[in-house]
């Protein structure tokens, strides 16, 4: 019996926020510093990828880092990533360990950045079959590893201000 991903949207629309941030702090001339939660917080560069190709090399990179390996032993599984067309959303495909990926929106390649991209390997690093155990996509344990990944692999700051935006939408965090 599938599970209810009842917090999915308030996922997605955190991701976005953090996403919306960071481009603002990328177009802003005064610097990568916001506020939030009492605190001034230097936003990371996001990595952007200019092929598929590209974001298997990153992918492939990740998912080789000794302390991601250590703490996900799914991190040992490769995971291919392929070209998405006429999609407006990346996703993960379990059983093939596949990323999907749209290259181009309405001439955007919104999707072709390192924080969606996290989002899809946090799916690949998840250690239990969704057939045979059923379970919420993005529930809790989804966005520990999520906020996880932020902090080994972009930075403390992001998993931070990721956190803070989760509170704020009341997403749970496992």
């Amino acid at each position: 019996m599938p599970v209810r991903d009842s917090q999915r949207a308030r996922v997605y629309e955190s991701e976005t926020l953090l996403r919306t941030m960071i481009d603002r702090a990328d177009a802003a001339e005064a610097g990568r510093s916001v506020e939030i939660a009492g605190s001034t917080v230097t936003l990371p560069i996001e990595r952007r990828f200019a092929s598929i190709d590209s974001v298997q090399t990153y992918v492939d990179a990740v998912l080789a880092l000794e302390d991601v390996r250590r703490r996900y032993p799914r991190a040992s599984r490769s995971c291919r990533v392929r070209a998405r067309a006429g999609q407006g959303a990346a996703h993960y495909e379990h059983d093939a360990a596949v990323i999907a990926v749209p290259l181009h929106v309405a001439g955007h390649a919104w999707a072709m950045r390192e924080l969606v991209v996290l989002h899809e390997i946090a799916h690949h690093l998840e250690d239990r079959d969704p057939e045979t155990t059923p379970h919420a996509a993005h529930g809790p344990e989804f966005t520990a590893r999520l906020l996880d990944l932020l902090d080994r692999v972009v930075g403390p700051e992001a998993a931070f201000v990721l956190r803070c935006i989760y509170g704020r939408n009341d997403v749970r965090v496992g």
